[in-house]
Parts: C-alpha cells; structure tokens; sequence
C-alpha cells in the first residue's frame, strides 16, 4: 500500500445528490482534506481554483452537465457601495465587532439557532446539534475567526469591543488575498437593520483597511434566487471556464 503525505492533498469526487440549490439537477463535488503544516498554504492555493472551505474540508463543484455555480469574490479595494448600502451602514454604526479566535460559544449557538429555525429551517444546517455547531467553528487546520458584533459601549472606542447581547457573527478565514466568508449569522428579530448586507460589507471594509484585494463571498449560482443578493456587490470576480472574469454593474 503507497503512503501518501498529510502535506500532499488527495482529491476525491462525491456521489451524486440533489442540488440545493436549482431544482431536478443533481451535484457532485470535488473534495480534499486541510491538514498538516501545509493547510494553509494548500487552502490559499486552492481558493485560487475556486474551493471553498467546510470544516477540514476544501471543496468545489464538480458536476457533469452544469456550471452554475461560479466562486465570486468582490474587488475590496474598488468597491464602492450604493445609496441603500450607505444608509445600512448607517443603520449599524451603533454595532462594534470585535475579531476573536475561532472557538465556539453558547451564546453563539443560541444567535445560531434562533437564525437556522427562522431563516433555514428546513435546510441542510436545520438538525446542527451544539456539538455540530463546535465542529463547524474549531474544526479548522487554517488561520479562522470570528467576528462578534454588538452594540457599542462607553469604552468601545479603547477596548474594541461591544456590549450587550450578541447581534450578530461571522466565522471567517484569513487568506492570504482577502477574507473568506464562511458562515454568517444575525439576530431574525433585527430586520430592519438589514444585517445579511451589513455584515458582508463590514468584511469588504476590513479587508481594504487590511490591504487585501478581495472578500470572497462562496458561490453565486445562475438561476437560484437564493444566491442573487451577492451580484449587489459589485465590482466582483467570478470564476468562469477561462479564468477569473470582472463583473460591474
């Protein structure tokens, strides 16, 4: 039997499953593992192929017959947002969110679940158990954070952090070119401060103020209204058969 490397990443190709996202079409996906002392540097390099990261796990699409879904990444340092995007920001400038390492939390799990039962209660994350939650969270061989948001407080403006309950988080990885969103989560009750648009470009802002070109947003999928809201944020790369292709509005 040949012994392969944790360094040296194995791709293997899943069965096909109904795809989630267009009806009466089946998906497929191309999956490695993220370990060992290289996972970051294999993580960086397969998020130039498109890949996505769950848990230990790099992924992309792989099916026969369809290429709807398209890795997207916004240009940071280009973007500019709209007239409705200001004034979302300016419904959240009481937040603060303050960066924190990757390790999961009750108070999170509770925001989670209020969020899954209200938003996605009947998708893949709908059973997702605490222990679930943590895997999702900790289970990571890659440089991931989280964003905590809540509201600000008389020394915000030195500690960096908010007060009060939890509003909102984001669990993100740090790349080498920009932020990688890789799941996101708000309090339901909030919905006229439009959190889903603020926390997108709250990373877009960190990411410039970083230096960094890109926030990459996961996949936009052709034909899914699910998935339209991410074509807001433009300008935008999305991964096409020829290559990276700029997208404006």
């Amino acid at each position: 039997m040949t012994a392969h490397s944790l360094d040296t990443p194995q791709f293997y190709l899943t069965a096909p499953a109904p795809c989630p996202y267009l009806p009466d079409r089946m998906e497929r996906k191309v999956f490695t593992h993220l370990v060992g002392e290289r996972a970051r540097i294999v993580h960086d390099e397969l998020s130039q192929g498109g890949f996505r990261r769950s848990q230990n796990i790099a992924y992309r699409p792989a099916c026969e017959h369809c290429r709807a879904c398209q890795a997207t990444r916004v240009l940071a340092q280009k973007f500019s947002p709209s007239r409705s995007m200001r004034k979302i920001n300016n419904k959240n400038s009481d937040l603060i969110g303050y960066e924190t390492n990757n390790g999961p939390t009750s108070e999170q799990y509770s925001l989670f679940r209020r969020y899954v039962d209200s938003r996605h209660g009947d998708g893949g994350m709908a059973g997702m158990t605490v222990l679930d939650y943590a895997m999702m969270v900790e289970d990571s061989h890659v440089n991931s954070r989280i964003i905590e948001y809540r509201e600000r407080g008389p020394d915000s403006s030195i500690t960096g952090k908010g007060v009060g309950e939890l509003v909102a988080a984001v669990l993100f990885d740090r790349l080498s070119d920009g932020h990688s969103m890789v799941y996101s989560f708000f309090d339901p009750n909030r919905q006229k401060r439009s959190l889903g648009t603020y926390l997108i470009l709250d990373h877009i802002a960190r990411a410039r103020q970083e230096g960094l070109k890109y926030c990459h947003l996961g996949y936009w999928v052709s034909g899914s209204s699910k998935m339209e809201y991410k074509s807001r944020f433009m300008p935008q790369e999305r991964l096409q058969p020829g290559g990276w292709t700029e997208f404006r509005v």
